[in-house]
């Protein structure tokens, strides 16, 4: 049962509709191919197997030689066209497997590609023994061992987090530097190719960072280990100063096949180019209106402009879209064809029922009134038998996005589990101190609480707290104190320092008799002055953006509105994340019949049944802090054209987003725009309005 009051067929008061996808039963092998083809008797042998290529695809697979650029739509079946091409290679071109090479971006697509193949006619994982078929940095590690590289692979994400925390200590920065973002702007650096010495060191926060990195690199050298990072990059050099290695491994990879290309890096592409410069017989898939990991160091202008590298390029399109409905598809093409930087295609649908569910929108009054409508709607769904909650998938564009729904799923008791975060939002580095001085204002003798604000005085942490747990135990303080009046007496304290701490002791009395929303606010920007501490910590906006920081701490302020006392938000903020807790369980069943929440990075490659994609306003897809660091950035540009360039590239990127988004669901999608958002007004996603105007 539908709360159909709130749901709409358009966004916003529109006469036009968006086009239903081109609805077609393509015509196929079936009918393609007879009995005086060559190939006849191989792809019959597909067909017994139920793999029926359309026209496109068998196109994509007979293209055997030379550069072929093909363009998988989403929902388009580019799995089955690889696999099947494989074996297209081996049966009828009559290719040893050994001269073939398969490249994916992960195990899991990894494994799946194995074992389709080996289940392919005519083949056999004896067959197929010799053809070469992982990830990137799986292939690149094996060349790097058939070299005499013995390195411990330093694959764990924890020990690498310990190794920067380690540096950072004895660097005295340990309270400075997240060690998450630390690695990540290292390893966006190395995909690159850029060595330590290539980094600016114009600031002293810059030659810090460089620091950093040259220790972080010094102590792999000496342990004798390697990252995933070092695969490509140790790679890419070995090839080109070993020029008999890079020859040998030309003439046994004859043909190359890689998947989900729109996600290469300049690092792995550089390789790739070197490997297939004999042959060039290099087979890539990928879909350009679904690059969306920028952040991690994928260009888009690589598939892009593969063409222009290789001028000689066939491309074909699969432009058949068997995922979703065709009111989905429609929507998705409507949305991504206002992206100029792209390969021009329209995707079609594969016939299928004649009845279907448009895309239903809301304009929910904020992200609660959102949260409330989308689980009610779920619950509704789940009572009458018409969907499990495994059915449902929620996305968005930040994680912090999706704090009013987390929270309405764990107030309603309704299983969930969420993707892709690390930490809880209240456990996130920029909120974690604010709600701690909460927790100190209701429990003064807090130890954790009191660590995690330390940094927020200028105190060491790892000094501060060994100091008062020795005071704890031989000069104890009498009851009207706290563990900050332990500080006040600590050897080498700036007054400045000493000043501070008193006005924290103050500002725990003042709060604790606030609300938890006007706690917030006079922590944040009152005698707290958190906002300043971040904003003249250049450390941290190095790698924070400001606006980020701010997006965290303004829906911190916005969750906290909904409570009148410290111990009822403290108490939903701790049930909250006990349920955390659990969903790592439940992570590890993939049966298990919960409600997905993810951001849209996290979703591709993936498809439900049913999507929620929540938060579709402007400033928050496309997001504020792409759309600020895009003219940070064109600032300081010469020209007015880089500039406008620097802007185009960030709004596409979003729009990109947007697209993945809509094209993950299958039968039914629901888009939401809140019109207030952590009180600002937002209008309808400039992306949806281009769409209905």
């Amino acid at each position: 049962m539908k709360l159909l009051n709130q749901f709409h067929k358009k966004p916003v008061n529109s006469k036009k509709e968006i086009p239903i996808a081109e609805i077609l039963s393509p015509l196929t092998t079936k009918q393609l191919v007879d009995k005086n083809d060559q190939d006849e008797f191989y792809i019959r042998m597909l067909e017994q197997q139920g793999i029926v290529l359309n026209e496109r695809q068998l196109e994509a697979v007979r293209q055997t030689e030379g550069p072929v650029l093909t363009l998988a739509g989403a929902g388009s079946g580019k799995t089955s066209v690889l696999t099947a091409r494989v074996g297209y290679l081996i049966n009828v071109k009559r290719i040893d497997p050994e001269n073939i090479l398969v490249l994916t971006f992960t195990r899991k697509a990894a494994e799946e590609m194995k074992e389709r193949i080996a289940k392919l006619p005519g083949l056999s994982k004896n067959t197929i023994r010799n053809l070469v078929a992982g990830t990137f940095h799986s292939v690149f590690l094996q060349i790097l061992k058939s070299q005499g590289y013995d390195h411990k692979i330093l694959s764990n994400e924890k020990h690498k987090e310990v190794i920067i925390k380690r540096i950072l200590k004895d660097m005295g920065l340990k309270d400075d530097y997240d060690p998450e973002t630390i690695l990540s702007l290292i390893s966006f650096s190395k995909n690159q190719l850029l060595t330590v010495d290539d980094l600016p060191e114009q600031t002293p926060i810059e030659r810090e960072f460089k620091e950093i990195f040259r220790r972080y690199e010094q102590w792999k050298n000496e342990e004798h280990y390697m990252d995933f990072d070092d695969m490509l990059v140790y790679t890419y050099h070995l090839l080109n100063e070993n020029e008999r290695l890079l020859e040998r491994l030309q003439e046994r990879f004859r043909y190359i096949e890689v998947d989900e290309f729109q996600d290469t890096n300049i690092a792995q592409y550089k390789v790739l180019q070197m490997l297939a410069e004999k042959h060039k017989n290099l087979f890539v898939v990928g879909d350009d209106d679904q690059s969306i990991y920028a952040f991690r160091g994928a260009n888009s202008d690589i598939i892009l402009n593969f063409p222009k590298d290789y001028p000689n390029t066939y491309i074909v399109t699969l432009d058949v879209n068997y995922r979703s409905n065709p009111s989905i598809v429609g929507l998705g093409n409507e949305i991504i064809k206002y992206n100029k930087k792209r390969h021009v295609k329209t995707l079609r649908c594969y016939t299928g029922s004649n009845e279907y569910f448009t895309p239903f929108y809301m304009r929910p009054k904020d992200t609660v009134d959102e949260a409330q409508l989308i689980v009610e709607n779920m619950k509704s769904d789940v009572q009458h038998g018409t969907r499990k909650w495994r059915d449902f998938v929620v996305l968005y564009r930040t994680h912090a996005v999706s704090r009013a729904i987390v929270e309405q799923l764990v107030l309603k008791n309704i299983p969930f589990v969420v993707y892709g975060d690390k930490k809880p939002f209240y456990e996130h580095p920029i909120v974690k101190p604010v709600l701690d001085y909460i927790r100190l204002s209701t429990n003064p003798n807090d130890l954790n609480a009191l660590k995690s604000i330390l940094p927020t005085m200028y105190l060491n942490r790892d000094k501060a707290i060994d100091y008062i747990t020795t005071e704890m135990v031989f000069n104890p303080l009498d009851d009207s104190k706290t563990l900050l009046h332990y500080l006040l007496r600590m050897p080498g304290l700036h007054p400045s320092q000493k000043e501070l701490i008193t006005e924290r002791i103050h500002l725990l009395n003042d709060i604790k008799k606030m609300s938890p929303a006007d706690a917030i606010r006079e922590i944040r920007q009152g005698k707290g002055q958190y906002e300043k501490y971040l904003e003249i910590d250049q450390r941290r906006s190095f790698t924070l953006q400001k606006e980020f920081a701010r997006e965290m701490l303004d829906e911190l302020s916005a969750s906290a509105s909904y409570h009148n006392t410290h111990a009822s938000y403290l108490n939903l903020i701790d049930k909250i994340l006990k349920r955390h807790e659990e969903m790592e369980e439940l992570k590890k069943n993939p049966y298990a019949d919960v409600v997905s929440l993810m951001t849209i990075h996290n979703a591709k490659g993936l498809e439900f049944p049913c999507v929620y994609l929540i938060g579709a306003s402007d400033y928050i897809l496309p997001h504020a802090v792409a759309l600020q660091e895009a003219e940070d950035m064109a600032t300081t540009q010469q020209t007015v054209d880089k500039s406008e360039d620097k802007l185009n590239r960030a709004v596409e990127e979003e729009r990109r987003l947007m697209y993945v988004a809509v094209t993950r669901a299958k039968e039914e999608l629901y888009v939401s725009s809140p019109k207030r958002f952590r009180n600002r007004d937002l209008e309808i996603s400039r992306f949806l309005l281009d769409v209905f105007r």
